[in-house]
């Protein structure tokens, strides 16, 4: 759809804190069908406890090669043993449209708003059912492996304490009676059990993100999964301190300020921006940084849909967020919370504290609905 070689593409390691070249985490690389390649990638410098994502990123083929289900999640182990004895699962939540037995191919108009499928999936199932004993604590790591959608999750009468997010495990539990996951984005949360037996409804709840109510998308009310208490009943709890080392980052005086603006058109053709500039191969906004240094950005959305802000390498904490849902900007402008992956409500920005540190080297930073980078919302980021 986008003039690109099918063939072609790559590997990126969504969410890990390792090297943008050679060849680690390197978005310039391709390769053709029948090519092989060795990634290394160095974790001696990325935290434990937290889930990330793998995918291709070749530009012009990201949103078809993930839509037709070129993705996976990657986990980092805990560095502490606090939460081993949880039962532990990990899901990875992806929708589809099938034309025959092959994935819908995509449209112009899809490019545009976000391909969002008829079928909703955890780990390739649809609606699985999820065992728990009454009163049993079970830890669930979430991944939104959707190339648009938006999930808005709830589990009919229980509570979701999340402890941990895109970069790692937060200091405590902080009770959600519903968490907004936007594609890319990851959740780690803890579940105790009703002691009452009978079936609970993981819920995808309705919430607009823009242009994709227009063809019903989000606005639906999916079954993701059913959760089924049954068995003996247990006493668990959920501790009430996770990662004593997660804390929150004054902001350096003196840091300097970076103004990112998100826009979408079609003037001359179907394109979206980062600074008006549509990314190509041969034109791209480019922010250069120092390593070792911290800056703000300031990410504007001038459009009337949500876009999710991803930056390779470096994760960020969030300092402020203007406009979109109250609970998500509750939970990370308090919360310890690093992030990769941050939701722009549109006609709003967020101000992210970006810690530049490690890792020297040529990287992106874009919007993780797929199709709106593979038309230009990216943007190269040089680290020297």
């Amino acid at each position: 759809m986008m003039g690109e070689d099918r063939d072609l593409t790559n590997l990126h390691t969504h969410g890990l804190h390792v090297s943008p070249a050679g060849n680690s985490d390197n978005g310039m690389l391709s390769f053709m069908s029948g090519d092989t390649f060795d990634y290394e990638f160095d974790l001696s410098l990325h935290p434990g406890g937290n889930l990330n994502f793998y995918h291709p990123h070749r530009h012009g083929n990201t949103a078809e090669q993930l839509w037709g289900g070129m993705a996976g999640a990657l986990e980092v182990a805990d560095e502490t043993t606090a939460l081993a004895a949880y039962e532990t699962h990990t899901m990875v939540l992806k929708d589809i449209s099938l034309d025959g037995s092959a994935p819908a191919a995509h449209t112009m108009d899809d490019f545009m708003s976000g391909k969002e499928g008829d079928v909703m999936m955890v780990n390739g199932k649809v609606n699985p059912v999820l065992n728990m004993k009454p009163g049993q604590v079970q830890r669930w790591k979430i991944v939104n492996a959707s190339n648009a959608r938006f999930y808005k999750l709830s589990l009919g009468s229980h509570t979701l304490q999340v402890i941990g997010s895109d970069g790692g495990l937060l200091n405590k539990p902080y009770a959600q009676s519903s968490i907004l996951l936007s594609p890319g984005e990851r959740v780690d949360v803890m579940v105790k059990a009703s002691t009452t037996k009978g079936y609970y409804k993981l819920l995808s709840n309705p919430y607009d993100r823009g242009m994709s109510m227009m063809s019903g998308g989000s606005s639906q009310q999916i079954t993701l999964l059913t959760v089924n208490v049954t068995g003996t009943a247990v006493t668990n709890s959920i501790p009430t301190t996770i990662n004593a080392n997660a804390v929150r980052l004054a902001v350096p005086a003196g840091t300097p300020t970076r103004q990112i603006t998100l826009s979408m058109g079609m003037m001359g053709g179907m394109e979206a921006y980062i600074n008006g500039i549509a990314f190509s191969a041969t034109n791209a906004y480019t922010a250069h940084s120092s390593l070792n240094t911290y800056e703000i950005w300031e990410v504007f959305n001038n459009s009337m849909m949500d876009h999710p802000f991803h930056q390779h390498v470096n994760p960020v904490q969030v300092i402020s967020i203007s406009g979109g849902d109250s609970a998500y900007k509750s939970l990370y402008t308090t919360s310890p919370a690093w992030k990769d992956t941050v939701i722009v409500p549109k006609g709003g920005s967020v101000k992210l504290l970006v810690p530049i540190k490690d890792f020297t080297g040529t990287t992106m930073f874009h919007c993780h609905i797929l199709e709106h980078e593979d038309i230009g919302m990216m943007g190269l980021w040089k680290i020297q």
